[in-house]
């Protein structure tokens, strides 16, 4: 049974920083590529930052770079989003992603709240 869970979310100001984490258990880790997804209320999920089985290249969408940063540990079995410079527009639900080997999995989410 594949299990994605994030930690980490939390309440901030802006200008603040957090640290999501996402624990992945019952795949092959080093198979997958690892992202973060983020929903606002009222608006679609949207796709945040990836990090790639292999090489561990990074992308980034537009509204995050420079200022948050994806890793991962294959040996914990461990991805992270750092989030620097957190704006309001940043408040959403964030979600762990995995994809590979044609299956993709999804964390239950963890709130990120940055306040004005």
């Amino acid at each position: 049974q594949v299990q994605l869970v994030e930690s980490g979310g939390g309440l901030v100001q802006a200008g603040g920083s957090l640290r999501l984490s996402c624990a992945a258990s019952g795949l092959t880790f080093r198979l997958y590529s690892m992202g973060w997804f983020r929903q606002a209320p009222g608006k679609e999920r949207e796709f945040v930052a990836a990090i790639s089985r292999s090489d561990s290249a990074t992308t980034y969408a537009d509204s995050v770079k420079g200022r948050f940063t994806i890793s991962r540990d294959n040996a914990k079995k461990m991805v992270y989003l750092q989030m620097n410079s957190l704006k309001p527009e940043d408040s959403a639900v964030y979600y762990c992603n995995a994809e590979g080997l044609g299956r993709a999995y999804w964390g239950q989410g963890a709130q990120v709240t940055v306040s004005s």
